[in-house]
């Protein structure tokens, strides 16, 4: 795991306390709902993760393009919040992550952040995973719900294959019939076979995605438990949206985690970490 890590760290700025031996941690909100609230959340994630020397990527979507309804809340304007995004990362010194959608995005994004993230949805869009690649930005790939974690080889290929080594791979759980999700653990250690670092994307594996109100589902109560299991079975980071109050969150409060709970979880995350290491 430290390898994998340090991998990131020859190419993440600011993306500190890689000795540490800990997991790492993508977390933040949804989607870039304005700036105090996403420097709040990233000062506040940062002081906790320089405590538990855990290294730390600020996580934010500049615009949610996969809605169900077409009233459903997408964004507060591409170039605002990737400004946000851009200041963050440089008033409090830590590396961000984004979602990108289509291939013209890539280079859009890469200006303002660190890691380029292909959403689970699109991760075997060859054209935008050349494209991120491209930008030379570390490529998060989020692996489909409808994948095993073994055919992501070809999704690390395609990055890998257009000059960029610098790959992630994100299990974000498996389709249960019409309705929720299921997380398989086996995924976690097959993925990491292709040397890079995985991560678990732990809020997103408890959704419980459409709905008959268009409007997404969540059991946030088991955030702990699949966050718990990931790291028991090795995975480098975890992937973690928050929010200062979920239920007025403006996309996927349903499975956030409450920032208040963050510290807390952390700390018996690094307990299993050391039992387990």
């Amino acid at each position: 795991m430290c390898y994998m890590i340090h991998q990131l760290a020859n190419v993440l700025p600011h993306f500190r306390n890689t000795n540490s031996g800990q997991f790492f941690l993508m977390a933040g909100p949804c989607v870039i709902e304005g700036e105090d609230m996403a420097l709040r959340i990233a000062e506040q994630v940062r002081t906790i993760t320089d405590r538990l020397q855990i290294p730390f990527i600020f996580k934010g979507s500049y615009r949610k393009a996969n809605r169900s309804r077409l009233d459903s809340y997408t964004g507060i304007g591409d170039e605002k919040a990737l400004r946000i995004l851009q200041k963050v990362s440089r008033e409090i010194g830590v590396p961000t992550v984004t979602d990108i959608h289509e291939s013209e995005e890539a280079s859009m994004a890469a200006e303002y952040v660190d890691v380029l993230q292909i959403p689970a949805f699109l991760c075997r869009q060859t054209d935008l995973l050349i494209a991120a690649a491209k930008t030379g930005k570390v490529v998060n790939v989020k692996k489909g719900q409808f994948l095993s974690g073994e055919s992501m080889q070809f999704a690390v290929d395609k990055v890998r294959q257009s000059g960029n080594p610098n790959v992630i791979l994100t299990d974000r759980g498996n389709s249960f019939g019409y309705s929720d999700l299921v997380v398989d653990f086996r995924n976690l250690p097959a993925m990491r076979e292709f040397g890079v670092p995985v991560v678990m994307d732990v809020t997103h594996s408890l959704q419980q995605p459409n709905q008959s109100s268009g409007i997404t589902g969540g059991q946030p109560r088991l955030i702990e438990t699949i966050a718990k299991a990931a790291i028991a079975v090795g995975a480098d980071g975890l992937f973690i949206e928050t929010h200062p109050t979920p239920a007025t969150a403006k996309s996927d409060g349903a499975n956030m985690l409450a920032l208040d709970g963050l510290e807390d979880l952390l700390r018996k995350l690094t307990r299993v970490r050391e039992a387990v290491r």
